[in-house]
């Protein structure tokens, strides 16, 4: 694959070129600056885009592993999965409503969520993370909310402890930082609360700017709150799998947003 282009319609066609060079047979249309249709689904290419300009020299191998990762996606999705193994694996994934810009609501199984953002829910299987539809939940016999108890229950699994830090103005912060796909959606953790309050001296405020940033710091006003919801707002504009530019406020009482929600 030669060097790819910086500007977006330039290298989304690299990517259809190189898409059809490796599976011939598959049918990939390009419809749109970052914008491709293969085999009758959408696929954004904008994460992928965002991921390459932030290491740009290591350009190529990220959209080698990325491309091997939709081939092995593509798989999962053809193999059906029992209901007694995919319980155990059915995870949850914070998104923004903008998803359904692109992809057909109806069909996707989720959860409304706060701040402009739904739950979602995928399968993470050994070799690939296949997102969950209506029909393969109603296969199983459960809805949304069944499946949202699931997930909860299996994120349990990545519980582990955050790294505090102090920042220069005074105040902590606890980070999430293992890039296992599931960062942010650590804050679905019934026990999030509980863990961070001591540290955070009650109830606190939670940054996700994309899939795998997650940074909780108290809700007392400071120059500390401000740098970090200007960093917020920068990281969700250049991050790749962007989620929100927007604190989520984090009470006993559970999760709320901090932007004024649509009537």
């Amino acid at each position: 694959m030669n060097r790819l282009p910086r500007e977006p319609e330039a290298f989304g066609e690299a990517i259809v070129r190189e898409m059809i060079r490796l599976q011939p047979t598959r049918t990939i249309e390009f419809s749109g600056p970052l914008d491709v249709v293969a085999d009758g689904h959408h696929l954004d290419l904008s994460h992928l885009y965002r991921m390459v300009w932030q290491q740009p020299k290591q350009g190529q191998h990220i959209v080698t592993q990325y491309l091997e990762r939709l081939e092995a996606m593509r798989s999962a999705e053809s193999t059906e999965v029992p209901f007694a193994v995919a319980r155990t694996r059915i995870m949850p994934r914070i998104q923004p409503l903008s998803i359904f810009q692109k992809l057909d609501r109806e069909q996707v199984a989720h959860l409304p969520f706060v701040n402009d953002t739904v739950i979602v829910y995928v399968l993470d299987l050994p070799t690939a993370t296949v997102s969950l539809t209506v029909d393969q939940l109603l296969g199983w016999g459960i809805d949304a909310n069944q499946a949202d108890v699931l997930a909860r229950r299996n994120l349990m699994r990545h519980r582990d402890a955050p790294r505090i830090v102090d920042s220069r103005e005074g105040g902590k912060a606890a980070l999430f930082c293992r890039r296992d796909g599931y960062d942010a959606s650590r804050l679905l953790a019934d026990d999030l609360h509980e863990r961070l309050s001591p540290i955070l001296g009650g109830d606190f405020l939670v940054s996700l700017p994309s899939r795998d940033s997650f940074l909780a710091i108290s809700t007392k006003v400071s120059d500390f709150v401000i740098r970090m919801r200007q960093r917020t707002q920068s990281e969700h504009r250049r991050l790749p799998y962007p989620i929100s530019p927007d604190f989520f406020h984090v009470s006993r009482d559970g999760v709320s947003g901090t932007v004024r929600e649509a009537a």
